[in-house]
């Protein structure tokens, strides 16, 4: 129902709490539960005083208060949305129970009362345990850290008051306090709890640890490289319960149609109510099928028909690493029919490495003077080649000049001032206008080996080739298997890489439609392209020159890790751990969520034309309406709920591996 719907809880309340109560929602604590509850018992009380011809007073007074309790906050709603000229379904149960009450029906309105508010908990409830499930990941984050100090001292500090920079000490057995980068000390850490792997991950210097994960032997020191509410885990709680604020365009239709539909239903209902009336029926006789009309024809089992599913497979995708930012995303995700895929940082691992320095001889450049020229130029830029040319200059102990006039054009290259001379680093075929044979035979050597090619210029002058070669993500062959199973047609590669390149990976994971070279706009020209054929593309990248396509695409997803700021803004879902096998386990339980969606539907149209057909042509039984529109209610919305269940990830075909 509409109104249950909008009390979605909120944020976390601040501070530290139990972790029993932050995993799960007490149910008392949900004011339609204790209301449900007191309408329940006071009913239970007045029906044996009821039934053994009590005082009148006695059961009269019980069944009142009945009434009060389980119809006086969905009535109180419903009158303000009245106020504001919305005809609320809620509101039509309420007028519907008083109804049956003015023509001696006491007994029958107060279950319809009982039922009815027994209904909205239950909603209510699977409501919360969705938001619980999500902000349960907040238990895997230790409340304390220990916070390293200059001169040794320690110091225990809340994990959420760590800020980027601090050093934290995390000692055998206990949690890590924040997403970080080890910087001394050795240790196998458990990480199952973030990334799924059932064997502890060993680190050491230089790699990469998160908040939540639990230390195992060693001691580690750890440099904090994320805000604690910027973690692997407080992204997926945030951007998860902001997209339960969102509505799917199902849900929106359904929101339309509902306030003509209820119109029509009060009309209708009038309609039952005076044509029996007017052929000689008794006044109670036809007011009691009006009122019995109005409970089975109210479409709350078709309102709830839609959001569960969708809100359900969100938190189920956000326990596994993949954010979708919205009910309309994770709607569109399961109509894709075309998938394109970025190459590096997306197929590829994102840490490509040099593996070739080849100046050029009359520059009068050894391979560390080539190197340090070309990591000092692109040590500001944040695409994966140049932190590759930054790394390898920085394992061989260089010393990297300042750089000057920095700037960069996504696709093409990057150009600075360095020592006073101007240093071009980019795509030999998108910095220079032509190149002498030697060094194009030097770049098409490198391409032919499946590396990618990077052209230095000092002064304008051709200075040397940089080979670059990034390795494939484990997953990648089995990825672009699922998609092509899923969508029908197998990916497509776009990339700004050269073909030679962009080919030889291709042919090691199945792709056969290679787009390379392509500038941003000829990304987004290519996805148009395929919209304007009736396509829905699913783009998949990670840069900077991704954003566009990103944006243009039917639905986008960018690789967390890897990705850029501009590149995570502009997705409809971001892939947090980096697995790309995640990406076909959404789109599956996407259309899992989609069919649970119609199979609500029908299951909400089944029970309404039937108890309607029964009211109309025969004589349905007041508490028999109820009971069967309530029931048509709770059914919709547990088997909505049924994607919450790890059984729904780990069902689907296209898993991540483990």
């Amino acid at each position: 129902m509409s109104s249950v719907l909008d009390q979605r809880p909120g944020p976390p309340a601040a501070g530290p709490r139990p972790a029993a109560a932050r995993r799960r929602t007490r149910v008392l604590a949900l004011p339609e539960a204790r209301w449900a509850l007191a309408s329940l018992v006071l009913f239970l009380l007045a029906l044996p005083v009821y039934l053994a011809g009590g005082p009148v007073w006695l059961w009269g007074l019980l069944l009142a208060a009945t009434y009060i309790t389980g119809g006086w906050e969905p009535g109180w709603e419903g009158l303000k949305a009245l106020k504001d000229k919305t005809l609320d379904v809620d509101l039509l149960m309420i007028v519907a129970a008083l109804g049956a009450a003015a023509v001696g029906q006491v007994l029958d309105g107060a279950l319809l009362i009982v039922i009815f508010a027994t209904s909205g908990a239950l909603e209510a409830v699977a409501t919360a345990r969705t938001a619980d499930s999500v902000r349960g990941l907040l238990d895997l984050a230790p409340t304390t850290a220990t916070r390293l100090l200059f001169g040794g001292d320690e110091e225990s500090v809340p994990a959420d008051s760590l800020s980027v920079g601090d050093t934290i000490l995390v000692r055998p057995g206990e949690r890590i306090g924040a997403d970080g980068q080890v910087i001394e000390g050795s240790s196998d850490v458990d990480q199952a709890t973030i990334t799924g792997e059932p064997m502890p991950v060993a680190k050491q210097a230089g790699d990469e640890v998160f908040a939540g994960t639990v230390n195992g032997t060693g001691a580690l020191r750890v440099r904090v490289e994320r805000d604690p509410s910027d973690s692997v885990i407080a992204r997926i709680v945030k951007m998860v319960e902001g997209a339960s604020q969102t509505k799917a365009p199902t849900q929106l239709f359904i929101e339309k149609i509902e306030q003509r539909y209820s119109i029509g239903m009060v009309i209708a209902t009038l309609a039952v109510f005076a044509v029996p009336l007017a052929f000689g029926d008794e006044l109670q006789s036809a007011l009691l099928r009006a009122m019995t009309f109005m409970i089975v024809a109210s479409p709350c089992a078709v309102v709830l028909s839609t959001m569960p599913p969708l809100l359900s497979a969100i938190a189920n995708a956000g326990r596994h690493g993949v954010l979708v930012k919205s009910a309309v995303v994770m709607e569109r995700l399961g109509q894709v029919d075309t998938v394109a895929l970025d190459k590096t940082g997306t197929l590829t691992e994102g840490t490509p490495r040099v593996i070739d320095i080849h100046p050029v001889p009359a520059s009068g450049l050894d391979d560390d003077k080539l190197l340090a020229l070309a990591a000092a130029a692109e040590h500001p830029s944040e695409h994966p080649l140049a932190r590759a040319v930054v790394q390898a200059a920085r394992e061989r102990g260089l010393t990297l000049a300042g750089a000057a006039d920095f700037t960069s054009k996504p696709g093409a290259g990057v150009t600075a001032t360095v020592d006073g001379h101007t240093v071009q680093v980019g795509s030999p075929t998108r910095i220079a206008a032509s190149l002498d044979v030697e060094t194009s035979d030097l770049a098409q050597a490198l391409e032919d080996q499946g590396c990618t090619a990077v052209l230095v210029l000092y002064d304008g002058a051709p200075a040397g080739v940089l080979g670059i070669s990034d390795r494939l993500r484990p997953d990648t062959k089995a990825t672009v298997a699922a998609l092509a199973s899923l969508t029908g047609r197998t990916p497509v590669l776009l990339t700004g890489d050269n073909e030679r390149a962009a080919r030889h990976l291709a042919a090691q994971i199945g792709i056969s439609d290679i787009r390379a070279g392509l500038l941003p706009e000829d990304k987004v020209a290519a996805v148009r392209g395929w919209e304007v054929e009736g396509c829905k593309v699913l783009v998949v990248g990670d840069g900077v020159n991704d954003a566009p396509a990103l944006a243009a695409a039917h639905t986008g997803i960018a690789m967390g890790k890897a990705g850029s700021d501009l590149a995570l803004e502009t997705a409809d879902a971001v892939v947090v751990r980096d697995e790309l096998a995640t990406i076909p386990a959404v789109v599956a339980l996407s259309r899992t969520a989609r069919r649970l969606v119609i199979q609500n539907l029908v299951i909400a149209a089944v029970f309404i034309t039937v108890l309607v057909a029964w009211d109309l042509i025969g004589t349905l039984p007041l508490p028999l309406g109820v009971a069967g529109h309530e029931g048509s209610t709770v059914i919709v919305g547990l088997n909505g709920l049924r994607l919450l269940s790890e059984r729904a990830w780990t069902n689907s075909p296209f898993k991540e591996p483990r």
